[in-house]
C-alpha cells in the first residue's frame, strides 16, 4: 500500500495564452512553474473565453468557460466536482469574469467542494458597491488568499474586513535572468551604441505613454543617442472597440514632438524567450502610469527582477518595490520629472548600477521557482485548513448524535462489479474499471459475504450464482504445484506475472475456511475442503504475520464444522504460537503491538489471536489479543470519540507521528470483525459499542463528517483523504462496508434474540 502524494492535482482558474492578456501570462507561468517543480502533481487549466469560439489552446486546458453564461460557470464547477482535484487556484481580477463586477464567478465557487486558493490580482481602496460585495464573498469562499503585495494586504483587512490569518503574501513570479550588460542584446535589435528606454505590455490610455513621449524631446536634446522602445500589442479590448486609433495616436505624439526617429514601436505580444532579450537590451525601464490604483504590475516585476533601472509613477506596487534605492519614483503627469530623473541616471553610471543591484538583489526571490514552491505550501496549507474546518463543522452539528439503526443491505453495486468470471477490482466512480481486471483478495471477501449473507437471508438466487463464480475464480487461482494462490488476472482472463502474495493465500484461506465452517450448499463445501488443506500447510512457512493471522481466522472458520481435524488444529497451534512470539519479541509496555509500525489491516493480528484462544482454548492468546486490540482502539479513537484508522499515507512508526490520512475501509472493516469477535469472548459491552463506532466510520461519524457509503449506488468510496473522499467505489471498500454490515446486523440479531428469549 503506496502513500500518495499530498497534492496529486491542481486545477488552475483564469485567462490563458494564446489570450493576450496579463493575468494569461501569470496563470500560465505560475501553472508551468508548479508543474515543473512539482512533477507528481497534475496541472491543468480552465480558461475564460472573452470571444465566441474561444482560443486554440494547449493540451493543459481541460475545459473552458464563456465568459458572459452563469450555465457555463456551473458547468466548470461540475467538471472540477469529478475530477478528483485537491487545490483550486484561481486569478482574480474583476474584469475577466462575467456578471456585475465579475460575479459570475462565485457561481462556480459556491458549488465546488475543493480548497479554493485565490490570487487577488487587483485590491481596490475604493470599491464599487459590487465590487466590495463580490470581494467579500471571494474572501469566504476562499480557503486562503494570496496578494503580491504589503498594500494589498493592508487593503484586504481594512477596507474588506479579511481575516490575517487567511492571507498569504508571495511576490508577483519573474523568470531567471542572468545580470549582464544590456549591450549584451543590443545589436539583436540594430540599437548598438544607444541609450535605450523600454516600455512594455498591452497598449492602453492607462499606461501613460503620452507624457513619456512628452518628456522625450527633452532627453534627446541632451542625448540623442536616446532610442525608446515601446513594445506590445494593443489591449484586444481596444482594438474591439477603437481600432489602432490609440496607437496611431502615439506615433503622432512622437512625429509632432520632433523625436520620431528616437521611438521604436514592436506591435506584437511577444514570447518569454524574446521578451527577456527586449529586457536585456534595456538601460531604463520606464513605468509612467497615471494613477496609484495598481496594486501589482506584472512588467515591472519582470524587469526590476532582470536588474534593471526602473524609473516610475508612484502607483502602489512601484512605492513598494522601488523603496529602499531600488529605483526612481516621479510624480503622475509630470513629463518635467520624468525627463529630469532619466537623464540623471543615463549620466550617472554608478548610481544607475547601484539601483540595478539592489533590485537584482530582491529580485531572487520572485523568479518563478521560488514563487512556485511557496504556492505551493499555501496549496498544502489550504488542503489542512479545509480538512480541519470540515471537521469541527463535523463535531459541532454531528458528534452529538448518536447514529441509530443500520442501512438496509443493498447488492446492487456487488452485481453491477461482477461478471461471469469474477469480481472487478476497481471502478471509476460507480462503473467497473475493466481495465484493472480482477484479483484473488477481493474475490475471497466476496464469497466470505455471500456465506454469511446466506446465513441472514433466505435463499437467493441471484446471490448463489455471485458466491458460485467466486468459488470458481479461488479454484482456478489455486496453483496446486505450488500449493499457492495467484493474486491478479487482467480482463482477457490471463494471469499477470507477479511474485505470488502471502497475504493474499491468507485472504482465500478464509474464504475457504468459512465456506466449510458455514455455507449450506454441500457443493462450496466439497471445493473449499479440497483445497483448504492443501493451502494451510505452507503458511507456517510464511513471513507476513498478516498471512499467518488471516489463515487462522480461516482455520477457525473450518474447525466450526471439522473439528476433528488434527492437521488443521495443530496449524492452528502454530500460527497462534508464531503471532504471540513476534508479539513478546517487539512489544513493551508503551507499545503492546506486534510490529515496530502499525500500517494497514492492523486489527486483524489481534482479532486472529481472540479467536484462535477462544476456540483452542488458549486464556494467554485471548488475553493477549484483547489487550492489543484495545491498545489499537485507543490509538485509532480521534479527539471525539470517533474513529481515525491510521492512514496509509505514511502509517504509524513506533517513536514517530501517525499518518491520520489517508483512512482506508478495509481499516474500518477490520476494526467492526475484531470487536465483534472480542464482544462474544468476553462479554464485555465496551466491544460492541467499539465495533459500532468502527461501522459509522462508514455512514460518516469520522473526521471529514461526509458518509463514504453510497446509499444510491449501494457501493462505498474508496477513502478518505485528508479534504474530501476518493469518489471512485471499488470491490474492496464496497466488500469492506458490505462485510461490516452484515457482520453488524448479524450482530444485532443475536443481541435481540438474546433479550427475546424466555428465561431459563
Amino acid at each position: 500500500m503506496k502513500s500518495r502524494p499530498e497534492i496529486r492535482k491542481i486545477a488552475f482558474v483564469g485567462n490563458y495564452p494564446p489570450r493576450l492578456c496579463g493575468i494569461a501570462s501569470f496563470t500560465a507561468d505560475l501553472c508551468t512553474s508548479v508543474a515543473a517543480q512539482f512533477p507528481k502533481a497534475q496541472c491543468f487549466v480552465v480558461p475564460v473565453n472573452d470571444i465566441a469560439g474561444g482560443y486554440d489552446y494547449p493540451p493543459e486546458v481541460r475545459f473552458e468557460i464563456e465568459e458572459q453564461s452563469l450555465a457555463s460557470y456551473r458547468r466548470a464547477a461540475d467538471f472540477l466536482g469529478i475530477s478528483d482535484v485537491d487545490v483550486l487556484c484561481v486569478q482574480h481580477e474583476y474584469g475577466i469574469y462575467g456578471g456585475p463586477a465579475g460575479g459570475h464567478l462565485l457561481a462556480l465557487l459556491r458549488d465546488v467542494d475543493i480548497p479554493i486558493v485565490t490570487t487577488l490580482h487587483t485590491v481596490l481602496k475604493e470599491p464599487s458597491v459590487d465590487q466590495k460585495r463580490v470581494m467579500r464573498e471571494l474572501l469566504q469562499l476562499s480557503t486562503r488568499v494570496v496578494v503580491m503585495s504589503r498594500k494589498a494586504e493592508e487593503f484586504l483587512k481594512e477596507v474588506y474586513q479579511a481575516p490575517a490569518a487567511k492571507i498569504d503574501r508571495i511576490p508577483h513570479g519573474i523568470p531567471e535572468t542572468p545580470f549582464v550588460d544590456s549591450t549584451f542584446y543590443k545589436d539583436l535589435f540594430g540599437v548598438e551604441g544607444k541609450q535605450v528606454l523600454l516600455t512594455f505590455g498591452l497598449l492602453s490610455p492607462n499606461k501613460g505613454i503620452e507624457n513619456m513621449l512628452n518628456a522625450l524631446p527633452r532627453i534627446v536634446a541632451e542625448r540623442p543617442d536616446v532610442v525608446y522602445i515601446i513594445l506590445g500589442a494593443t489591449h484586444p479590448h481596444l482594438v474591439r472597440e477603437a481600432g489602432e486609433s490609440y496607437r496611431l495616436k502615439l506615433e503622432l505624439l512622437a512625429e509632432k514632438n520632433g523625436v520620431k526617429k528616437n521611438v521604436i514601436f514592436y506591435d506584437r505580444f511577444v514570447e518569454l524567450a524574446e521578451l527577456k532579450e527586449f529586457i536585456g537590451a534595456a538601460d531604463i525601464y520606464i513605468t509612467p502610469y497615471l494613477n496609484e490604483a495598481q496594486i501589482v504590475s506584472g512588467t515591472l516585476a519582470y524587469c526590476f527582477g532582470a536588474g534593471k533601472a526602473v524609473v516610475s509613477t508612484p502607483y502602489w506596487h512601484a512605492q513598494e518595490l522601488l523603496a529602499d534605492d531600488r529605483g526612481v519614483l516621479v510624480p503622475f503627469n509630470d513629463p518635467g520629472a520624468l525627463a529630469r530623473e532619466v537623464l540623471g541616471l543615463l549620466k550617472d553610471d554608478a548610481r544607475r548600477n547601484a539601483l540595478r543591484k539592489n533590485a537584482y538583489k530582491l529580485g531572487r526571490e520572485m523568479v518563478w521557482g521560488n514563487v512556485a514552491c511557496s504556492y505551493m505550501q499555501t496549496f498544502e496549507k489550504a488542503r489542512n485548513e479545509r480538512a480541519g474546518l470540515t471537521r469541527k463543522l463535523f463535531m459541532v452539528k454531528t458528534l452529538d448524535k448518536q447514529l441509530t439503526g443500520l442501512p438496509e443491505i443493498k447488492l446492487d453495486h456487488l452485481y453491477r462489479m461482477t461478471d461471469s468470471t469474477g469480481l472487478f477490482q476497481h471502478a471509476i466512480v460507480a462503473v467497473p474499471n475493466f481495465s484493472t481486471g480482477y484479483c484473488t483478495d477481493d474475490n475471497a471477501r466476496a464469497l466470505i459475504l455471500t456465506v454469511l449473507l446466506d446465513e441472514l437471508w433466505e435463499d437467493s438466487p441471484r446471490l448463489l450464482n455471485a458466491a458460485t463464480t467466486y468459488a470458481a475464480f479461488l479454484q482456478h487461482a489455486f496453483d496446486p504445484k505450488l500449493n499457492r494462490f495467484r493474486n491478479f488476472m487482467g480482463f482477457n482472463r490471463a494471469w499477470m506475472d507477479e511474485a505470488l502474495s502471502e497475504d493474499c493465500c491468507g485472504r482465500a484461506l478464509w474464504a475457504l475456511g468459512t465456506c466449510v465452517g458455514r455455507s449450506t450448499n454441500p457443493g462450496f463445501q466439497a471445493l473449499a475442503g479440497q483445497i483448504f488443506a492443501q493451502a494451510l500447510s505452507p503458511v507456517t512457512g510464511f513471513s507476513s504475520p498478516r498471512a499467518w493471522a488471516l489463515a487462522l481466522i480461516g482455520a477457525h472458520e473450518y474447525l466450526r464444522r471439522l473439528n476433528g481435524d488434527r492437521q488443521v488444529s495443530q496449524i492452528r497451534d502454530a500460527l497462534t504460537d508464531l503471532l504471540m512470539g513476534l508479539y513478546s519479541r517487539t512489544a513493551a509496555p508503551e507499545w503492546p503491538w506486534f510490529e515496530d509500525s502499525v500500517t494497514y489491516m492492523n486489527a486483524v493480528l489481534p482479532h486472529a489471536l481472540i479467536l484462535s484462544g477462544s476456540g483452542a482454548a488458549r486464556a494467554d492468546a485471548l488475553e493477549l489479543g484483547v489487550k492489543a486490540l484495545r491498545w489499537l482502539t485507543q490509538v485509532q479513537t480521534a479527539e471525539g470519540a470517533y474513529l481515525r484508522p491510521i492512514g496509509s499515507n505514511g502509517f504509524f512508526k513506533r517513536d514517530g507521528a501517525r499518518a491520520n490520512f489517508d483512512q482506508q475501509p478495509i481499516e474500518a472493516q477490520a476494526m467492526v470483525s475484531a470487536c465483534l469477535e472480542a464482544y462474544r469472548c468476553t462479554s464485555d459491552d465496551y466491544w460492541f459499542s467499539q465495533a459500532r463506532r468502527a461501522f459509522d466510520w462508514f455512514l460518516g461519524r469520522n473526521d471529514l463528517g461526509i458518509p463514504l457509503y453510497d446509499p444510491n449506488t449501494g457501493g462505498c468510496r474508496d477513502g478518505l483523504h485528508v479534504d474530501r473522499v476518493n469518489q471512485n467505489q471499488g470491490a474492496e471498500s464496497t466488500l469492506a462496508f458490505l462485510v461490516s454490515l452484515t457482520e453488524m446486523q448479524k450482530a444485532h440479531d443475536e443481541l435481540a434474540a438474546f433479550k427475546n428469549s424466555p428465561p431459563s
